[in-house]
């Protein structure tokens, strides 16, 4: 097995600091081979039973980002009632979404029915090629922030209303929507926890049974 040095793994750990979601973003268009450098860590992402459930849809026309961008922020209005008092201000304050700016956006779905990988792995954790794709969607997010791209995982949206909107194939559902492009500024720390939204745990907690 290769061995990594100290530095690799120092800048592996500033990679994954600086992955954070990105919200804000600069107009300026992504380069296609760039893009395509990034969407190429999907190829390289474990899979249930090698299975590759991962299927995206490139949204690219001005209709479907307007019944994506529709979608959000009606959720969005619905998942502001669920917040009262200051919270709720908060909430309000917040920028949850950086669809109208982000040149890239990408609908990521699983493929809840292929036959790669003849079912291996999942017939008692079926959620399985849901996770592979979370998967493959880490790698492509740390794979786009090393090229300094910004990545926003959507999560704000009624996923059947978009899958219909976007005429995915009935047996694919939903994982996510990713907004993608150059970050309007850079900074380490998650703007929700910069704007006091919530803390980041200290350290990670592990049970012993």
């Amino acid at each position: 097995m290769r061995a990594f040095s100290r530095d690799f793994q120092d800048d592996l750990r500033d990679l994954m600091r600086w992955r954070r979601d990105v919200r804000r973003f600069r107009a300026d268009p992504v380069d296609e081979a760039l893009l395509a450098e990034a969407l190429g860590a999907f190829s390289l992402a474990p899979s249930v039973g090698l299975s590759e459930p991962w299927r995206l849809i490139r949204v690219d026309g001005a209709p479907a980002r307007a019944a994506a961008l529709a979608n959000f922020e009606a959720a969005n209005a619905d998942a502001l009632k669920g917040y009262s008092g200051d919270k709720a201000a908060r909430y309000a304050g917040l920028k949850l979404s950086g669809m109208r700016e982000a040149p890239v956006q990408l609908a990521v779905f699983s493929d809840e029915e292929t036959d790669k990988g003849a079912g291996l792995g999942r017939a008692t954790m079926p959620e399985m090629l849901r996770y592979s794709v979370v998967s493959a969607l880490m790698l492509f997010w740390l794979a786009a922030r090393a090229r300094g791209l910004g990545v926003e995982w959507v999560s704000i949206l009624h996923p059947d209303r978009l899958a219909r909107d976007l005429d995915a194939p009935a047996d694919w559902r939903l994982v996510a929507y990713l907004c993608i492009g150059w970050p309007e500024d850079n900074t380490e720390t998650p703007e929700l926890e910069r704007l006091g939204w919530e803390d980041r745990a200290p350290r990670l907690e592990v049970l012993t049974r």
